[in-house]
């Protein structure tokens, strides 16, 4: 299943320099294990958002490895702490190799 939805971020648009600020991500997508099995009785194939990785100014600074006990719509929540101004870049990345990303600006005082 290609990851279809629009991700939701909440990323504070300005901080202070050294400011620690919380980011949350959440995107839509069914995350079929690969466990279950349709009416026919035939394994329903594995389909999940395999990595999420958060960028700053082209530089990564974190990364997760989802597998098949992640939920259905994944959540994401992590700190930061603001150094500099700059964009985040948000990336999912499914099974099947498609990818959906976000972005966030933020200004730092």
């Amino acid at each position: 299943m290609a990851i279809k939805s629009k991700p939701r971020i909440k990323v504070p648009s300005e901080a202070k320099a050294g400011e620690i600020i919380e980011i949350k991500t959440l995107i839509s997508h069914e995350m079929e294990s690969g466990q279950r099995k349709d009416s026919s009785g035939k394994p329903i194939p594995r389909a999940i958002i395999n990595k999420f990785t958060a960028r700053f100014n082209g530089k990564t600074f974190f990364e997760a490895d989802w597998f098949t006990a992640v939920s259905a719509n994944p959540y994401q929540a992590f700190f930061y702490k603001a150094s500099e101004s700059g964009e985040f870049t948000f990336t999912w990345k499914d099974d099947d190799g498609s990818e959906q990303t976000a972005s966030a600006k933020l200004t730092v005082a």
